[in-house]
């Protein structure tokens, strides 16, 4: 099934999210409907706060930036995201370290705008996979990156957030028209004022 995605300004976007019980949900079906959503809206992250649901899980696939673009000849594909598809339950950030570096990120809840983030280039995450078995990993470069932009959004805080003043200062009126639903996506959303 495909969730609509929850649009800027809609108050559980701001929410930290609570950790899951074991048998709470069926984690497979909502991980699969989870990964249906974001491709439907050719994403590489969807937290569950995204699609209305105030429960700590996302789920992230970074194989595009592993495959080439052809028109571009200065892609280089990130062969180290070829087999990144997964989903993380009840993650919790143990440590970042290394240097910050900005990468130009955008949100599906935040359609049509885009800014470059710093965040550390490695960190260490502990969560639970589909089964309940519990890893802890580390990551770094854009894994860690992803991995970071969708773990902000368990704490209700978003790519916008770390932009500095003068930006937000330019994107202010275009963050009031997605939360107005004045806004074009290629998918469908839930605006604030339409419930």
């Amino acid at each position: 099934m495909i969730y609509p995605i929850v649009a800027y300004g809609d108050p559980i976007l701001r929410k930290p999210t609570r950790f899951i019980e074991k048998d709470e949900v069926d984690l497979k079906k909502l991980s699969e409907d989870m990964f249906e959503t974001m491709h439907g809206a050719n994403g590489v992250g969807l937290a569950a706060p995204q699609i209305g649901l105030n429960i700590r899980i996302f789920v992230v696939d970074g194989t595009p930036f592993a495959e080439r673009d052809e028109e571009d000849e200065d892609d280089e594909p990130d062969l180290s995201l070829a087999d990144f598809k997964k989903a993380f339950i009840n993650p919790e950030i143990l440590e970042e370290t290394g240097e910050e570096w900005a990468f130009e990120e955008g949100c599906l809840s935040i359609p049509g705008i885009r800014g470059d983030v710093y965040r550390p280039e490695t960190l260490r995450i502990r969560y639970r996979d589909l089964d309940w078995n519990e890893h802890e990993e580390t990551y770094s470069g854009m894994a860690a990156r992803i991995i970071q932009h969708e773990y902000d959004h368990l704490l209700g805080k978003l790519f916008v957030d770390y932009l500095p003043t003068l930006k937000k200062q330019f994107i202010k009126k275009k963050l009031t028209d997605i939360s107005k639903g004045n806004v074009d996506a290629d998918y469908r959303m839930r605006f604030p004022s339409r419930r």
